[in-house]
């Protein structure tokens, strides 16, 4: 069983971006710059917008947070949103969703600038990953096909199937193993037989946030499971939504959590910023 850690795929795309963003920062007269809109103290976007932070700042680029109140109006908020959605200086914006429920967040993605939307949730970006033309696809699903690319796992003619049918991962990924030939099945929470389903896995992907819901009996002997699960354990410690020990018997291989999907997903966010900044000097 060979486990797909993600840092040497992170590595590989700081490597790249690093490189480019020294000319890229000489030819615009500024480093290229991420804003992390948030609305509240959330513990779990608190500890994403801190490795993002970091992250992209290691990646030698620029990254600030702007931190409003939970309770924030929607006038207001409209009125941060724009500054930041019109500033030129900003090449992408990062909105940590979702967002506190007296905002409009449906509006407010349908206005931001696609080319400042790294994350790919405006429906500028999510037309194009459904219709396969350039775009910024959801960070979390793009580094999944990194990860595969990076292992040199083929999905061409294989059959994925994927654990979760949300906007930012089960959907827009669906669209991209398609895009590259797999033959994809999603199932949700209320697909039947699913046991049966992921047995005929050659791929199983799993992106549902339930704590080790996926065990060795989902699995088909020498499958390939990536986990994109982001859960916390009855202890309090990460894990994802795969049953590590029991499933790494009968997988060929596998990713960890922590130190798999998530690694790359910062990266590719990078690699976004560095794509977006690079239109102003095109």
């Amino acid at each position: 069983m060979k486990e797909l850690r993600g840092k040497a795929v992170s590595d590989n795309i700081r490597e790249e971006v690093r490189r480019q963003a020294e000319e890229i920062s000489r030819d615009l007269g500024r480093r290229p710059r991420l804003v992390i809109l948030r609305c509240g103290e959330q513990p779990a976007d608190l500890a994403y917008e801190r490795n993002a932070l970091k992250k992209v700042q290691d990646f030698g680029m620029e990254a600030v947070s702007v931190a409003l109140p939970e309770d924030i109006g929607d006038s207001e908020f409209f009125h941060r949103f724009s500054e930041l959605n019109e500033d030129k200086e900003v090449d992408g914006i990062l909105l940590m969703r979702p967002l506190p429920p007296q905002l409009n967040e449906g509006f407010v993605i349908s206005i931001m600038d696609a080319m400042k939307d790294l994350d790919g949730v405006s429906p500028v970006n999510a037309a194009g990953v459904y219709l396969g033309t350039e775009s910024f696809a959801p960070c979390t699903a793009e580094a999944v096909m990194e990860l595969l690319h990076h292992y040199r796992i083929p999905v061409e003619g294989k059959h994925v199937v994927i654990l979760g049918r949300s906007q930012v991962v089960g959907r827009p990924l669906s669209m991209l193993l398609l895009s590259e030939n797999a033959t994809v099945t999603i199932c949700h929470s209320h697909t039947r037989d699913l046991e049966k389903l992921c047995k005929k896995a050659d791929i199983l992907i799993s992106a549902m946030g339930k704590p080790a819901f996926v065990t060795a009996d989902f699995l088909k002997k020498g499958a390939v499971v990536i986990d994109v699960g982001m859960n916390t354990d009855q202890n309090g410690k990460l894990c994802g939504d795969v049953d590590f020990e029991s499933c790494s018997t009968r997988a060929k291989a596998i990713t960890p959590v922590p130190g798999g999907v998530g690694a790359v997903t910062t990266a590719v966010l990078c690699r976004h910023l560095l794509q977006a900044a690079g239109r102003d000097i095109r």
